[in-house]
C-alpha cells in the first residue's frame, strides 16, 4: 500500500469508530459531562491552570482531553483529521457547556488551516504512532507555538512496543527504521472491542525515545524535562492489572517495573 492509501485506511478506521468511542465506557463521556476530568493527576500538576492562555490540542479525537483543559481555564482549539470525531467533540462540548474551536485538518497542514499560533500545543496518549514523519511534526509544533510557548506531550512509552499482548517478553524490534506496522484487526477497537466494524486496516509508525527527543530539539525547541511513569491507560498487555478506579493499568506487585507512560515539556525561545 502507498502512503496515501495507508493514511486513507487510518482515516476510515477513526471515522467509523468516532461514535462508538463516544458511547464507550473507555472514554467516560457521561462522567465528563457530569464534571469529571479526562486528565491524569500528573497532567494537572505539570501544566498549571493558565486562565486565558490558548491551547491547541493536536489529534484531539472526540475532544475529551480538550474539554478538560478548557475547564482548567485554557482557551482551547482541537484539531483532528476525522470530521466524524470532531462532530462528537462538538456535541460533547455543548453538553458540557464548554466553548471550544474545532478544526478538521491533518497535523502537517494545521499551520495553514489554523493561521495562528498558541501558547501551548498539547498532544499524545496514542497520537504519535499514527504519524509517519516525526521531523515534520516537530516543525509544525514549532510553527504553531507563540514565542515563549511550549509543547506539552503525554504519550505511551515506546518501550511497550517491543512487548506482545499476552506475556512479558521481547517480541518486536525497538528500532523499526521508519517502516509502518500494518495490521488487519478482527473488528472493534481498544475502546469498543466487541463492536462490529468494517474499516479494520491500520498503519502505525513506532518512534523511539531518541527519535522523539531529537526531532523536538531539532525543530528549535528547548526540552525542559522528561518524566516517566510505571502505569498506562489501557490493557496493552494481559499481565497488567486494572486499578480500582479503572483508569490505570500496572504490572502486578513484585514484577520488575517498566516505563509505560511519559510526559515531556519543550519551550519555544521567546
Amino acid at each position: 500500500m502507498t502512503r496515501n492509501e495507508l493514511i486513507a485506511a487510518n482515516l476510515a478506521w477513526w471515522d467509523e469508530r468516532a461514535a462508538l468511542h463516544a458511547g464507550s465506557a473507555f472514554y467516560r463521556v457521561d462522567e465528563l459531562i457530569n464534571g469529571e476530568s479526562a486528565l491524569d493527576s500528573f497532567e494537572i500538576e505539570e501544566l498549571p491552570n493558565e486562565v486565558g492562555n490558548s491551547l491547541l490540542h493536536l489529534q484531539c479525537h472526540i475532544g475529551t482531553d480538550t474539554i478538560s483543559w478548557a475547564r482548567r481555564g485554557f482557551q482551547v482549539t482541537g484539531v483532528d483529521f476525522s470530521a466524524p470525531a470532531l462532530a462528537q467533540a462538538r456535541r460533547i462540548a455543548q453538553a458540557c457547556g464548554i466553548t471550544a474551536t474545532w478544526s478538521v485538518s491533518d497535523v502537517y497542514n494545521a499551520p495553514d488551516v489554523l493561521g495562528r499560533q498558541f501558547d501551548v500545543v498539547y498532544t499524545g496518549k496514542g497520537a504519535l504512532t499514527w504519524l509517519d514523519d516525526l521531523r515534520s511534526w516537530a516543525q509544525v509544533v514549532n510553527q504553531l507555538l507563540n514565542p515563549g510557548g511550549y509543547l506539552y506531550l503525554v504519550e505511551f512509552h515506546p518501550i511497550t512496543w517491543i512487548l506482545p499482548e499476552d506475556n512479558w517478553t521481547i517480541a518486536n524490534d525497538y528500532f523499526t527504521d521508519g517502516q509502518p506496522y500494518i495490521e488487519t484487526d478482527p473488528g472493534g477497537s481498544y475502546a469498543a472491542p466487541d463492536e462490529v466494524t468494517h474499516s479494520n486496516i491500520t498503519a502505525e509508525w513506532q518512534h523511539t525515545v531518541g527519535e522523539i527527543i531529537s526531532c523536538i530539539a531539532g525543530a528549535g525547541l528547548t526540552i525542559e524535562w522528561f518524566h516517566e511513569y510505571d502505569y498506562t491507560h489501557f490493557a496493552q498487555n494481559s499481565l497488567l492489572e486494572r486499578s480500582s478506579n479503572g483508569r490505570r493499568y500496572r504490572l502486578p506487585r513484585g514484577m520488575p517495573r517498566l516505563p509505560l507512560l511519559y510526559s515531556l515539556r519543550a519551550r519555544k525561545p521567546g
